[in-house]
């Protein structure tokens, strides 16, 4: 296929100037090869418009700043090409969190929630001595950890997910792979019903509704049925044996 002239509908909204209502502008684009919508954006704001906001770091994939609505999944900019999308191409900001303005939303204040609600520290009462060689683990051990520490916290499995988009409250694929990453890990002293505390309710594992949009949309292909599936079962015989 040749290169076409792609379209964009993108969402311009600024909420800092509340009397002008969200609306959707179109903007022509002539496609380059290789071009990524992280390049296409970068495009449209040098030569078309400067006031367009959306956010970006890296530009590989690893931050999860440019996650976005792009033609309806949840997913990154930097890692669509264009070569696989339509013509006609939609981009709103990603759903759930706070909008800052056109498709720039606020995920690190949900995430920093995220991190306090399920206290995604270590929990240990071994006085910490910097002198002492490091806790050994078996390789398996470390790979588990490892898996859900992937996470780039791009918020794209939060917006994909049906009962976050209705509860404020739930902590979504994103909070229960973090606690998942805590249940493995041999240095976390605590039990399942500590657990249980921070995870076993509706807004936590068990609002999960199994629809599986989170692994579908996940941007790195973070195994997230798995970690449900490992902390709903945990959480279940927690609650047992309550």
């Amino acid at each position: 296929m040749g290169l076409r002239q792609l379209t964009f509908h993108i969402f311009r909204y600024n909420p800092e100037i509340p009397n002008v209502n969200p609306a959707i502008k179109d903007y022509i684009l002539q496609e380059e090869m290789g071009m990524t919508l992280f390049i296409a954006l970068n495009k449209i704001r040098e030569e078309q418009d400067s006031s367009l906001k959306y956010d970006f770091v890296c530009r590989a994939g690893i931050c999860g700043s440019c996650g976005m609505l792009i033609n309806g999944k949840p997913t990154l900019a930097c890692r669509t090409l264009t070569k696989d999308l339509p013509a006609d191409i939609s981009l709103i900001p990603l759903p759930v969190f706070k909008l800052l303005g056109d498709l720039s939303v606020d995920t690190g204040t949900w995430f920093r929630d995220i991190s306090l609600r399920t206290e995604s520290w270590v929990h240990t009462e071994k006085d910490f001595d910097p002198h002492s060689p490091e806790d050994r683990m078996s390789n398996d051990t470390a790979l588990k950890i490892y898996e859900a520490e992937r996470c780039i916290e791009c918020g794209c499995c939060i917006s994909g997910c049906a009962t976050a988009n209705i509860k404020p409250d739930f902590i979504g694929a994103a909070g229960v792979n973090r606690v998942a990453r805590f249940m493995v890990d041999p240095r976390d002293e605590r039990d399942e019903q500590e657990y249980f505390d921070v995870v076993g309710s509706e807004d936590g594992i068990f609002g999960c509704v199994g629809l599986m949009a989170c692994a579908d949309t996940c941007p790195i292909g973070i195994p997230l049925q798995g970690q449900l599936a490992y902390v709903r079962r945990k959480m279940a015989i927690a609650g047992w044996r309550r």
